[in-house]
């Protein structure tokens, strides 16, 4: 009788399972056994990033990454989880958008998650960062100038966002009045 085992994994916040063979790359699990098509399948050596996805926050090749190599408890992130969890997926989606950095989309999904953990890092980025951060995806249609120029905007839009959450923040806190805060009456 052949022992059957089974990969547990955080997917987007979600636990899954996968009977897939340890030795099968992230990419493949993914797409086959979780339905999760965003991450695509561009050169299968690593060197493209169209399966780029999110290990704990940082952007890996899905095609490269086994299930062994894996840790166990790691948080996997694929661009539908962005959409679920965070507006700053929103303010990146809509930057690529309006600049017009998507040409075929193969590519976009693996860009977006590479500029994702970027931002996360370097929320003031200068466009040689953006370059240096970026220079592991490839985009074979070549609108690299519009997807710097789309995570340029991203970028100024995070931080503008943050500031308006902060003065939000600031606004919900009522002043005491020096007679409150005599007689210790706290509101």
């Amino acid at each position: 009788m052949t022992k059957s085992t089974h990969s547990t994994l955080i997917v987007n916040g979600d636990i899954r399972s996968t009977p897939a063979d340890p030795s099968t790359p992230l990419l493949y699990v993914l797409r086959n056994d979780l339905e999760l098509n965003g991450a695509k399948f561009g050169c299968g050596a690593g060197q493209c990033g169209a399966c780029t996805v999110l290990l704990n926050g940082n952007p890996i090749r899905s095609c490269l990454t086994t299930l062994q190599n894996i840790p166990a408890n790691s948080k996997i992130t694929t661009i539908e989880g962005l959409t679920a969890t965070t507006s700053e997926f929103g303010i990146l989606q809509n930057a690529f958008i309006e600049e017009q950095a998507a040409q075929c989309g193969y590519c976009i999904n693996g860009m977006i998650m590479t500029a994702k953990a970027f931002l996360d890092k370097t929320p003031n980025p200068n466009e040689t960062q953006i370059r240096k951060a970026l220079a592991g995806n490839l985009c074979r249609c070549g609108t690299h100038s519009r997807i710097i120029k789309a995570v340029q905007r991203a970028a100024k839009q995070i931080r503008q966002s943050v500031v308006q959450e902060m003065h939000r923040e600031q606004q919900q806190i009522k002043p005491q009045s020096k007679e409150q805060l005599s007689s210790g009456a706290v509101s």
